[in-house]
């Protein structure tokens, strides 16, 4: 962090703690009024980034976090809350539905935000449309009388 300001330098070690931009800016001395202006300028400063992304590559490196990890323990999540249990009576019989089907339980909640995460990993997901678009205006416009 020695190319970095100490003010900066600071920045980046409250940034590290827990991630938020707006409260390290206030915690490195910025003022609270232009704190997430500040935050947000000095996130997109290329040393500034560069150190951010240095560090926390790190940091990741020595617990051991990798992509692989993240993605084998979402895996886990999925196969133990798609898990169904039966739901059981009070004497321990299995519950039936309207139709006579036996009614089923799954954490459907937890499950479905795991799928979630791994279908964003994959690209299923884009929060924005993109567009290729082609067009001509033609506009007329006549002074009013």
């Amino acid at each position: 962090m020695k190319e970095l300001s100490p003010k900066r330098a600071r920045f980046v070690e409250e940034y590290l703690v827990d991630l938020n931009a707006k409260q390290a800016a206030i915690r490195a001395g910025y003022s609270e009024r232009s704190a997430k202006s500040q935050a947000s300028r000095l996130l997109s400063n290329a040393k500034v980034k560069a150190v951010v992304e240095a560090a926390m590559a790190e940091r990741a490196k020595k617990v051991g976090l990798s992509q692989e990890y993240v993605i084998r323990n979402l895996l886990e999540i999925v196969e133990r809350t798609m898990q169904r249990a039966p739901v059981l009576s009070m004497k321990g019989e299995q519950i039936q539905d309207d139709q006579g089907r036996d009614v089923w339980q799954f954490d459907a909640k937890n499950a479905n935000k795991a799928l979630e995460l791994l279908g964003k990993h994959l690209g299923m997901y884009h929060d924005k449309a993109e567009h290729d678009v082609e067009m001509t205006v033609i506009s007329t416009w006549e002074e009013p009388e």
